[in-house]
């Protein structure tokens, strides 16, 4: 009865698995594997190293200048007690250039390095900006199809531009959801082919018509830059962001197995190395007496659009709703590097924040919370 028992379960397991394999759900198995075989239940800020990767090399390191008051001030208790009640594993502000405070927590410190998620996107975009700047690519507005000419045959699909895709209007048949095994985000974050997850799925709108936050688009866009610059992305990064802005340390790109970056997501990287991106926003563009990234375009990231009812720009959240306006790179539990261009900060948070909550333009509420008491602090 046993032994009949047993072959049961390994016909029936085989079965599943052959199953799996047959309708293109094999990827599951590494979910498992990566997640609930490590005892996590999802995909963390740590998870990088088990992913192939692209390195992102630095060049000259240029350490940031610690201001005078240099970690002299403590937090407010109310913001700690939130921090720590979040997960988070580092919080730093700069102000005025300078390296006001940083601290962290759970065993992270600064050379750690941790997930960025989806600030990624906002990377890619960047990326997009340089290669425009540099003629790689005529313009946002040049049509994907271009790229790749078999979206002529998809149905709406002759009409995706660039800009569509970075500004999240690309209408993709897409359904971002990050608990679910069965769709997309899924599939592209676990599994071998980004062009399996991604290439072909088709549209449930016509591009340009409506906003809806999609991973899809931004790695879509990831492969029309990849296929423009004639080299990895990691090491366009490292030439055109890592190296000019003295980076402190490598980073790590992940990819699917065939070298292809996930601009989607999982730049790998320490707080203050993020820290940078966005001085180089405050900066518009320029780092250390060298214009880095056109200004123009610095300018077109963070300005709202309509459709997102002006709660998204380029690559980048905004909030101008805010009493102390800000715009801001976001990644999943809690992701950020924040730019207050009023006061010359930048606000840079990472962790596991799984309780976010959000306003009525899908922002996280903590953003604004994160900026409120930060100013109230080192204003």
């Amino acid at each position: 009865m046993l032994e009949k028992t047993l072959k049961g379960i390994l016909v029936g397991t085989a079965a599943l698995i052959a199953l799996a394999y047959t309708f293109g759900y094999d990827y599951l198995f590494k979910g498992i594997r990566e997640t609930y075989l490590r005892g996590e239940t999802g995909s963390n800020i740590d998870d990088g190293t088990y992913f192939k990767s692209h390195t992102i090399a630095k060049g000259i390191s240029v350490p940031w200048v610690k201001d005078s008051l240099y970690n002299k001030i403590s937090l407010p208790k109310t913001l700690v007690e939130d921090l720590k009640l979040s997960k988070t594993a580092s919080f730093l502000v700069i102000k005025n250039g300078k390296l006001l405070h940083e601290e962290y927590w759970d065993g992270y410190n600064q050379t750690s390095k941790t997930n960025s998620f989806s600030m990624a996107k906002a990377i890619t975009v960047m990326l997009v900006g340089k290669a425009i700047e540099q003629k790689k690519i005529k313009s946002i507005d040049e049509k994907f199809a271009s790229f790749f000419q078999n979206y002529n045959n998809v149905p709406l699909g002759k009409y995706l531009t660039l800009a569509n895709l970075a500004e999240m209007e690309a209408g993709l048949n897409w359904d971002e959801d990050y608990n679910n095994p069965f769709l997309p985000n899924a599939k592209a974050y676990y599994g071998k082919s980004l062009e399996e997850a991604v290439f072909l799925r088709g549209f449930k709108n016509q591009p340009g018509t409506k906003f809806e936050y999609q991973s899809g688009s931004t790695q879509l866009l990831g492969f029309a830059l990849r296929k423009s610059i004639n080299k990895t992305i990691a090491e366009y990064a490292s030439e055109n962001l890592w190296q000019p802005l003295g980076m402190e340390q490598n980073a790590e790109w992940n990819t699917d197995d065939f070298g292809m970056e996930k601009t989607f997501c999982c730049v790998n990287s320490n707080a203050r190395d993020f820290a940078k991106l966005g001085q180089l926003f405050l900066n518009n563009g320029e780092f250390d007496g060298k214009q880095i990234l056109n200004s123009s375009f610095i300018e077109k990231m963070r300005t709202p659009t309509k459709l997102s009812k002006e709660a998204y720009g380029v690559g980048l959240w905004i909030n101008n709703d805010a009493a102390i306006k800000h715009y801001y790179f976001r990644g999943l539990y809690g992701q950020y590097i924040i730019i207050i261009p009023e006061k010359n900060m930048v606000i840079v948070r990472t962790g596991m924040d799984k309780r976010e909550t959000f306003d009525e333009k899908d922002r996280p509420k903590q953003v604004a919370f994160y900026v409120d008491e930060v100013v109230k602090n080192f204003d």
